[in-house]
């Protein structure tokens, strides 16, 4: 059903829309009941062989969503259904911004892959951190965070703390993105010296925080 209607549907849209239009689809008909319960009982799996711990974090398996899927925590409720491990939101910057013009995520259809060069796109901490005080009981939830396109590479520290400090509440840990190629500057981030200066002054205010319980 998928391969000969479903998927040549969703390929009359652009990557992008069909990426919100299926995310929303699947929103939609979890709210049908017992939906949750079904999707949960199916692609949930436990077995005393797939919980880890890492960095003091107990996952409950290895498998985690990346970042970029749901990039402003939008759809963590629905994700949750389908067994993962730990779900990654972002990146997220301090300011919203719009990201690249589109077309920016391109189907490469003979190697079942995708390009993306979506910029950083998202709406900003301050509505991620809102929304992610809704987050779902017990799902263990990642923060990626990236500094603004229009902030100075001189001044990309500061964008990684305001990020750092907005959502330290309400994730589980933090990736620092300096791999973007889309944003001016920040792959100099990468360099030992640069990159070793972010960490550092993220872990100080890190070990400043009070210890959660």
């Amino acid at each position: 059903m998928y391969k000969l209607i479903l998927r040549p549907l969703f390929f009359l849209l652009d990557a992008e829309t069909a990426h919100y239009f299926t995310l929303n689809l699947f929103k939609v008909l979890l709210k049908i009941p017992f939906a949750k319960a079904i999707c949960k009982s199916i692609f949930t799996v436990e077995n005393k062989s797939l919980p880890t711990t890492l960095f003091g974090i107990d996952f409950p398996n290895k498998v985690g969503l990346a970042a970029g899927f749901d990039k402003n925590a939008k759809y963590l409720h629905e994700l949750a259904c389908l067994g993962f491990g730990h779900i990654e939101i972002g990146t997220v910057t301090p300011l919203p911004q719009e990201g690249n013009d589109k077309p920016r995520l391109f189907r490469l259809q003979k190697d079942n892959a995708i390009i993306n060069r979506m910029g950083f796109n998202n709406e900003g901490m301050t509505a991620v951190a809102t929304r992610l005080k809704e987050r779902p009981k017990g799902l263990i939830v990642g923060g990626n965070i990236g500094k603004n396109k229009i902030t100075p590479n001189e001044e990309a520290v500061s964008d990684y703390i305001k990020c750092f400090n907005t959502l330290f509440d309400d994730v589980d840990y933090f990736t620092v993105n300096v791999s973007s190629p889309n944003t001016p500057g920040l792959r100099d981030w990468q360099d030992k010296d640069p990159l070793m200066q972010v960490l550092n002054e993220l872990q100080h205010i890190n070990n400043a925080k009070p210890k959660r319980k």
